[in-house]
């Protein structure tokens, strides 16, 4: 029989104190249903008593039926000097509307003296009485024993007190904090043995659970979770993509691949088809949080799967155990095979197969030479194909002699005016225009388009120019534009790559184009976006 660990999340209250992070009431409320559907077993919802959106978070989220997760509300102990039924954020927790209270104290004397400025006694006397008058008014009590690696190494005998203190209040499982990151995996260990040793003598009306909570700020909070695992814990808390204060704490998408997928069938966590979700998930969460993704995020991470080595590739395609500690889909994710100048021929075979660009059987080896040599001859000019795959599809389109382009510039031109308001205001009108011979029959359309600056100007002229004939460009759409300078030491004569993302109904793709002059870079990666788009009715059509 497996072990169940229970997953606790605690991205809405901890992860809310990364840098840049802020949730609206319907962002914590839609991150609770995900978490529910994927199995979550305890969901810390804030601190009531700390602002009005918690509250009414508390107050909405207790008319939702949830299938699995248990809401908890977050709180500290009372105050040091006030009766604990006139501390004002107790009485908060007790209103708000959840089963479970996460009360957290400090389990470190010298914590509690300087932080707090109590004494040791009055500190315990701080946790007795808060978990007790929740208990008694009916609600489960987890207790966060906050630094308690620290101070266990500092003063034992306290730090393991606090806990006998809290469990004997009532709290049915204490979780053991690495406040400060600081701690190794081999003390995180140690510390685990100390609690179990000293929880068994305290009787309490229910088993008690033992939890842990790490910080990265050695970057070692995902090891440090294992670690309390192995030697007993059966609660871990921590946030989606590793979301937190400072470094971030133990990312929970890979606490739960390590337990499910490489511990051979010890633990169970989440629902069952949970795992091969995590990817959509761990997205969902960096779109709701508006951060941009870790592409080397291990299970998850667009760069998890990747493989850019020829000899790395070259034994992926034979074994993909070979480079792959689990399987891509496994996690949701996908094998990515990446082309670029350190390439060998297997890369290029990979992909071929993959974007299925060979119409049967192997390409020769011919083929594949001259694909590499132009791999190899445009990435010396700062062209780029790991984010490229339509530039790169269509290069083996033009290898293979294969590729009739659906237009041909015959010139474009962009203007900026500038008018000045009141010596300070701008306001800007950005036109381009463009002159194109079209299809096989030459037609020369030209027009003219206003835009949000240039490129988005010379994007709408193309539209115009070209939707008539060909109007399944009305179901892309460009998603997103990004400049490099590779020379920066150039100044304002560097060259500059420009990555375009575009997408339809079906797929998205990249697009790349290099030159010293950003429009004109621009306008190379438009060209193969749109060239990419044609292309690929075309094959329909056939």
């Amino acid at each position: 029989m497996s072990i169940r660990i229970e997953l606790y999340d605690t991205t809405l209250r901890d992860g809310a104190q990364a840098e840049g992070v802020a949730f609206s009431l319907n962002d914590k409320l839609a991150a609770t249903a995900r978490l529910d559907e994927m199995g979550f077993d305890y969901v810390e919802g804030g601190y009531p008593a700390s602002n009005e959106k918690d509250k009414s978070y508390f107050e909405s989220v207790a008319e939702r039926s949830l299938k699995h997760a248990k809401v908890c509300a977050f709180g500290m102990t009372r105050r040091r000097g006030v009766a604990v039924q006139d501390d004002a954020g107790v009485s908060a927790l007790l209103d708000a509307k959840t089963e479970i209270t996460t009360i957290v104290g400090k389990a470190s004397l010298f914590q509690a003296s300087q932080a707090l400025r109590v004494s040791g006694d009055e500190n315990l006397s701080m946790i007795e009485e808060t978990i007790r008058r929740l208990v008694e008014s009916g609600k489960r009590v987890f207790f966060d024993a906050e630094h308690f690696f620290d101070g266990w190494k500092q003063d034992a005998a306290y730090s393991l007190e606090a806990l006998k203190v809290a469990v004997s209040a009532g709290a049915e499982a204490v979780v053991l904090c690495d406040t400060n990151g600081g701690s190794m995996p081999e003390e995180i260990a140690k510390g685990m043995d100390a609690v179990r040793g000293a929880l068994s003598c305290v009787s309490s009306a229910i088993p008690v659970k033992v939890g842990i909570h790490t910080h990265n700020d050695c970057g070692l909070a995902i090891a440090n979770s294992i670690a309390a695992v192995e030697s007993g814990a059966t609660i871990v808390q921590g946030t989606i993509n590793g979301l937190g204060e400072r470094c971030g704490n133990a990312d929970l998408i890979a606490v739960a691949a390590i337990l499910a997928l490489k511990k051979n069938g010890r633990f169970s966590v989440l629902s069952s088809d949970s795992i091969e979700r995590l990817t959509e998930f761990s997205r969902f969460f960096y779109e709701l949080t508006n951060v941009n993704p870790v592409i080397s995020q291990p299970f998850v991470g667009k760069s998890a799967f990747a493989h850019k080595g020829g000899m790395h590739v070259s034994g992926v395609n034979r074994d993909s155990s070979t480079y792959e500690h689990v399987p891509p889909e496994s996690v949701g994710n996908e094998r990515r095979i990446l082309v670029s100048e350190l390439s060998g021929k297997s890369n290029i075979v990979a992909c071929v197969k993959k974007y299925h660009l060979e119409e049967s059987g192997e390409l020769d080896q011919e083929t594949i030479a001259k694909i590499l040599e132009r791999v190899t001859q445009k990435e010396s000019l700062g062209y780029q194909y790991e984010g490229a795959d339509g530039s790169f599809r269509l290069l083996v389109s033009k290898v293979k002699g294969e590729f009739e382009p659906s237009f041909k510039r015959l010139n474009y031109q962009t203007s900026v005016v500038v008018n000045v308001v009141n010596d300070s205001l701008t306001t800007n009108a950005t036109v381009a225009t463009v002159k194109l011979r079209v299809g096989k029959r030459g037609e020369i359309r030209h027009e003219v388009a206003e835009g949000d600056g240039p490129v988005d100007a010379l994007n709408n002229a193309m539209r115009k120019a070209l939707q008539p004939i060909y109007p399944e460009l009305a179901e892309m759409k460009l998603v997103d534009y990004k400049v490099r300078v590779l020379n920066s030491d150039a100044g304002t004569a560097a060259t500059t790559r420009v990555i375009i993302e575009s997408k339809d109904g079906e797929e998205h793709w990249g697009t790349v184009g290099v030159s010293e002059n950003v429009v004109e870079a621009s306008w190379i990666a438009l060209c193969d976006s749109i060239e990419y788009k044609l292309s690929k009715s075309l094959a329909s059509r056939k």
